[in-house]
Formats: C-alpha cells, sequence, structure tokens
C-alpha cells in the first residue's frame, strides 16, 4: 500500500479506478470492466440514467464496498486495504442523504460534527463558515423536515463538507431541485474546486454534464465515454438543426421526422422543432418540406444529450401505438378541459397556493413549474382532487372536483413523481387492479390488459414484482396503470425524473401522440428541456402564479443584453428573481 499524499502535494489523479466489476447476484454487472480517473481541482461529471451504475462506483470510491474484481485507489490509497484511511480524507453526500427530519438545522451540524469527531473547539468557526457558504444562516432553527428540496441539498453538502475532505462524492445531488437551487449548488460546488478539492458530481440531468470539466458517461454498467463534454458533443457538431417557420402543429411534423431514416433523432423546442441528422445525410430539404413551405432549418449547438442519444442509436421513432389504438377526444361544448378558478390553499397560517386561475383546451400540454416549495404541487393535487382547496374551484371535463369528485377521477389519468404503483403487486396484478379501479369490466377490460401488454411489452416481467422493475420499465407501467381507461385529462408529476434519454424519447412520443388525439396534459417538470414540450406554462412563485404563457414567450420577456437567446432556464431563474425584486 503506497503512503497517502500529503496535502501540499500536487496528485492529477484522485481516483484512478481500472477494470472495475462489480454484480449482485445473478443480475448482469452493475458495473462491468470500468477504467477512468477524477482529478484534483475539477468537477468530474458521473453521467448516466438511473441503474447506469453510477452509485455503485461511488461506493466503491467510498470504500463502503469492494470490486469483484479490478483495483480501485483513492487519494493514493488502495480500496481494499485502507477503507479507513481514505473515509477520513473524503466527504460523501448519498443519494438520500441521512438528514434527521425532526432535528433543527443546527441539530444536524451537531449530531454530524459528533460523527465526523470535530473538536468542540473547532466547531464555532466552522458552522458559522458552512453557513454563511450555504446560506442557510437565517434557518439554523427550522426543522430539517420543513425546509424545502434544495434547502436540505444545502444542508446535506454542510454536513459533508464539516471536515475540509480532499475529495467530496455527490450522489445526484440535484435530483428534485429546481433550477434556481441547482444552480446554487453547482455555484458552492465551483468555489470548492478553486481550493483544490477533487469533486465527483453524480447526475442523470444531462445538461448538468455540459457543466463539468470532465465527464465519465455510464450505461447498463458500462464505461461509455471519458473526456471533456465537448469531446462528446463534437461527434454531431453540423448535425443538429433547428426548424422554425413551421406550419401547423408541430406534433405530427416531429413525429413525421422521426420515422425517416435521416433523422436520428428530434424534441419539440418551444415553437421549434429540434433535429439530430444522421451523419453525412443530405435531409435539410426534405425535413423543411415536412414543415411548410415557410419552414427554415439553421445549424444549432451540440448538446451532451444530442450525443448520448446518437451514440445510443438514435431515438425510437415517431409511431406510438399506444395513441393509434385509442379513440379520439372529442369536446362537445368547444369547453376547456381543465380548469382552475381561484384555487387556493391554506394549511393553518400558511398560504400554499393562493389565486390559481387558468384554464387548459383540449389537445395541449399545460406545464406547472417553480422552486420546490413555489405551491406548484399543492395546485397539481387541488386539480387531481387529491387535495380540497380552502377556496376556488378546478374542473376536469366540466365536472367539479368539490361536487362530483367521482366522475372527475374518472376522466383523468394520473401518473405520479414516485410512480403510483403497488411494489409488492405484479405487473399483471397492477394492471388488473387499477382497471378495476377506473372501473373497466369484463370483456373491455380485459382487452385494454392485453393492449396494455402487447403495447409496453410486459409480457417477459408481467409475473415480476413492480418494485424489482428496471425504472424504464416502471415507466412503462405507470403510464399503461394511467392510461388504462382512455382518459381525458391526464395529469403528470415529474414523470421522467432519472429515467434513460431513449425511454424519455418513447414516453414523449406517447404524449405527444396522445395529445394528437385530443388528450389534453397537465405536467410538473425540473427538467426545462421537457417545459419546452408544452403549449402553455404558468410558473408558480410563494403561491402565486408570476407568469403565465407559452415557452417562447417567457423567454422573450427575459431577453437582452445578459441573455440574448435565452434558455427555459434562464427564464425560469430570470422571472422568479424579477418576481423578488417586485415584491421588496
Amino acid at each position: 500500500m503506497r503512503a497517502a499524499a500529503s496535502q501540499n502535494d500536487t496528485v492529477d489523479d484522485f481516483v484512478r479506478m481500472r477494470d472495475v466489476t462489480k454484480r449482485f447476484g445473478s443480475a448482469p454487472p452493475a458495473l462491468d470492466a470500468v477504467s477512468g480517473s477524477i482529478r484534483g481541482g475539477e468537477i468530474t461529471g458521473l453521467v448516466g440514467p438511473d441503474g447506469a451504475g453510477k452509485t455503485t462506483l461511488i461506493r466503491l470510491m467510498t470504500g463502503l464496498m469492494l470490486p469483484d474484481t479490478g483495483l480501485v485507489e483513492v487519494l493514493g490509497f488502495d480500496t481494499r486495504r485502507a477503507a479507513a484511511s481514505i473515509q477520513a480524507a473524503i466527504g460523501y453526500m448519498p443519494q438520500r442523504f441521512g438528514l434527521y427530519e425532526d432535528l433543527t438545522v443546527q441539530e444536524n451540524l451537531n449530531l454530524y460534527a459528533d460523527l465526523r469527531g470535530l473538536p468542540k473547539a473547532e466547531r464555532p468557526e466552522v458552522f458559522e463558515e458552512l453557513l454563511t457558504f450555504t446560506d442557510l444562516g437565517r434557518f439554523t432553527g427550522r426543522v430539517a423536515g420543513k425546509l424545502s428540496g434544495g434547502m436540505k441539498q444545502k444542508l446535506g453538502l454542510a454536513c459533508a463538507l464539516l471536515k475540509k475532505p480532499r475529495l467530496l462524492l455527490l450522489d445526484e445531488p440535484g435530483v428534485g431541485v429546481d433550477p434556481i437551487s441547482r444552480r446554487d449548488l453547482w455555484t458552492m460546488v465551483e468555489d470548492l474546486t478553486k481550493e483544490g478539492i477533487g469533486v465527483v458530481w453524480s447526475t442523470a440531468y444531462l445538461d448538468e454534464a455540459e457543466a463539468c470539466d470532465r465527464v465519465l458517461l455510464l450505461n447498463q454498467g458500462r464505461l461509455l465515454f471519458s473526456g471533456t463534454p465537448s469531446g462528446m458533443t463534437d461527434r454531431v457538431e453540423g448535425r443538429v438543426f433547428r426548424l422554425t417557420g413551421i406550419e401547423g402543429r408541430r406534433r405530427p411534423i416531429l413525429a413525421e421526422a422521426l420515422d425517416q431514416k435521416c433523422v436520428i433523432d428530434g424534441v419539440i423546442q418551444g415553437a421549434a422543432i429540434r433535429l439530430v441528422l444522421a451523419p453525412e445525410s443530405n435531409a435539410v430539404p426534405a425535413v423543411t418540406a415536412l414543415a411548410g413551405g415557410r419552414a427554415k432549418a439553421d445549424l444549432a449547438s451540440p448538446r451532451f444529450e444530442d450525443a448520448f442519444v446518437d451514440m445510443l442509436g438514435g431515438g425510437p421513432g415517431g409511431r406510438s401505438k399506444l395513441a393509434e389504438a385509442d379513440q379520439p377526444q372529442t369536446t362537445k361544448d368547444g369547453g376547456p378541459v381543465i380548469e382552475a378558478h381561484g384555487l387556493t390553499k391554506r394549511f393553518g397560517d400558511f398560504t400554499a397556493a393562493e389565486d390559481i386561475t387558468f384554464e387548459i383546451p383540449r389537445g395541449q400540454i399545460f406545464g406547472l413549474l417553480g422552486p420546490n416549495g413555489a405551491g406548484k404541487s399543492t395546485t397539481f393535487k387541488m386539480l387531481c382532487g387529491l387535495l380540497k382547496p380552502t377556496e376556488g374551484e378546478g374542473k376536469v371535463a366540466g365536472f367539479d372536483l368539490r361536487r362530483d369528485t367521482a366522475e372527475a377521477r374518472n376522466r383523468l389519468g394520473y401518473m405520479a413523481q414516485k410512480f403510483s404503483l403497488y411494489g409488492d403487486l405484479s405487473v399483471d396484478q397492477n394492471l388488473e387492479f387499477f382497471a378495476g379501479v377506473y372501473g373497466l369490466r369484463g370483456a373491455h377490460k380485459r382487452q385494454r390488459i392485453a393492449l396494455m401488454k402487447e403495447i409496453f411489452e410486459f409480457g417477459p416481467c408481467a409475473g415480476m414484482s413492480a418494485k424489482d422493475l428496471p425504472l424504464g420499465l416502471k415507466q412503462r407501467l405507470a403510464l399503461a396503470c394511467a392510461v388504462m381507461h382512455e382518459p381525458e385529462a391526464l395529469f403528470l408529476d415529474e414523470p421522467t425524473s432519472g429515467v434513460d434519454p431513449i425511454t424519455r424519447r418513447e414516453f414523449w412520443t406517447h404524449i405527444n401522440a396522445l395529445v394528437e388525439k385530443g388528450v389534453t396534459v397537465l405536467v410538473t417538470t425540473h427538467f426545462m428541456d421537457e417545459a419546452e414540450y408544452c403549449d402553455r406554462i404558468s410558473l408558480i412563485y410563494r403561491g402565486r402564479s408570476i407568469a403565465l404563457g407559452s415557452p417562447d414567450e417567457l423567454k422573450a420577456r427575459v431577453a437582452g443584453k445578459e441573455h440574448p437567446d435565452p434558455t427555459m432556464e434562464d427564464a425560469f431563474i430570470a422571472l422568479v428573481q424579477e418576481s423578488e425584486r417586485q415584491a421588496a
């Protein structure tokens, strides 16, 4: 075993991995011959969907788990022989960080200081520095369970930094965190690298990969790429186009484009369509012709996700067997399908949502966006019939959610953030259960279950417990259960968090096609590129709607010298900051 380098030594590689393999039981390897390195003074992104092997690799770096074969060396120590020395020199923030929710911010810091052996004489100075660094100084007396998602992550980071580490391992710190809190976390972590600390940032958000100095891209336990983000995006340089001036509805045009061999990938981007073309294809005239005579295709800057989808062989195409099997939804009176009129919800003295008003016509996607704790989930639950409003009314398909709760619920499908499945029931049993809940009976029930199994290819896993399914299959099952009864309205709460980009494309292919059949969709998301899929968006902050409009309208509101061509994330942050200035 080599001696660990001192604080003053220069060590380029803080972590070295060679042919690392890890298996759990008879399943395929969680990690399969992975080699790579982590440097000091840099943020290294450990990138990939849920189930890619990111958490397993981080745990191997901590010495809490050992590889079956191969070598993991951290700060000069072999994890097989010197796990305690490694653990004394690193900071580790697990994916589900163990905050004690009934303790205050300060009490959590005290507890972790005890666990980390921080001398009591040093604590006042360390606490003050960390509370200032994380901007939690105002909240030391607040119980951790009452913190927003972003504030919980900041407290978790503070606990991981109580004894300043040489290497900081962060397992998906941005999951479920709004763009403002994510940007704050990034700023804090970037400041740490200036002190020479090496940082591993695990993420399923591919836009986060672009902010890293270097990335290790994992998929199904295998290392697909190691290098700079630009080294990845270079593979699709000159093949990414933004299609504007589209005549007619965008979704059918996207679906038709995706079924052309020359198109690798495509997504809705506000009023435009973003396409990745196959190498050496002369497809631009063909795809502009699809979008009408005034359409034009301009080269766009490639994104990490473009390159990842290209590396995986392209998206799933534009056809949705689910939508093809469903009957078109029609409106007898032409009225809106989902309505919110002055929706207000109070919990004691706290107003979670106030005077929320909007209408969603048939065949549109409407997005509820907002920071953690802003009130969007409360609004969402009131419109699902899961929460009774204190004031105001909500309607689905003309049925009042207060007076006609059962009728309204039978006309909506609900897909929860953590998937509203019963983990101990099998795939078949979940399909049976939800078909019954939604009132399907007899031959029609059997037909719909068989159709869902065929469309989503559940046959090989029909007897498996839902909790044992890979995340992509869980998502398919949750969607199948939500649309079993051909609902008029579909409620999607953070529906694609953590899934791989191909599964996410497949999901939105179904949603886009259902919308073209007349289904109306209400969605909450922290993926700003998914917000671009919406026809309109309500941005909720501090319980109130502070902006309402199409993605392009919201981006246009913040365009200027600082953001000449703003992204949806730029618009989100700028509009929230503008609201804060007006309230000050």
